[in-house]
């Protein structure tokens, strides 16, 4: 009876004996991975990608500029003191008021300062602004239907008023001559070279 061959058995016994040596090595070259924290399951992003500095640009705080007030124009009203005609100048935004609203100005009457002046008026108040007609120097006013059986003086005042406003419209007119109209169809016709003059010119 011959004695088994010793090839296999030798190889068989070194490979069981081999593989409870490897398992530590594995384990020993697995163990610093898992402590440092890499994940074995690959590469895992997490938050935002990181950016430059950002310029923070100019400063963001409001301009402290404020627009110029618009220059104020001095209109004349004509009132009355004492029985004669005066006038009181009015401060006007801008390049001053048109010929119907410096009418209804003057039907609004002095206000509290020129009152304790001595200032009145002969026209009654109105809140409709009268029809007015230009044609060169030439005015027409046409008084509404509120407005009527004005007295001479409150005729003067209305006439006057128009025609200084009419000729500081048109520096070039030397004169104004202005119609009144009043309701039932009265006429009355007026020259600025009946207002008093001191006060015309002193206006312009």
């Amino acid at each position: 009876m011959r004695p088994p061959a010793p090839g296999p058995a030798r190889a068989h016994g070194r490979t069981k004996a081999s593989a409870p040596r490897l398992l530590p090595l594995l384990l020993a070259a697995l163990l610093p991975l898992s402590a440092c924290g890499i994940p074995a399951t690959g590469v895992v992003e997490a938050g935002e990608p990181a950016t430059g500095v950002l310029d923070p640009g100019p400063d963001p705080s409001p301009s402290q500029t404020w627009p110029e007030p618009a220059p104020a124009t001095l209109v004349p009203l004509y009132f009355v003191v004492d029985g004669a005609l005066t006038t009181a100048p009015r401060a006007v935004p801008g390049a001053g008021a048109d010929l119907g609203s410096t009418v209804l100005m003057l039907f609004e009457g002095p206000d509290a300062g020129e009152r304790r002046k001595g200032l009145t008026t002969e026209l009654p108040p109105s809140t409709v602004a009268p029809t007015i007609r230009t044609d060169g120097a030439a005015v027409s006013v046409q008084l509404p239907e509120d407005v009527a059986g004005l007295s001479d003086l409150a005729v003067d005042q209305l006439a006057c008023t128009v025609a200084v406003a009419r000729m500081r419209q048109d520096p070039t007119l030397g004169s104004a001559q202005v119609t009144v109209e009043q309701p039932g169809g009265r006429l009355a016709g007026r020259s600025s070279e009946d207002c008093p003059a001191d006060a015309a010119r002193r206006n312009r």
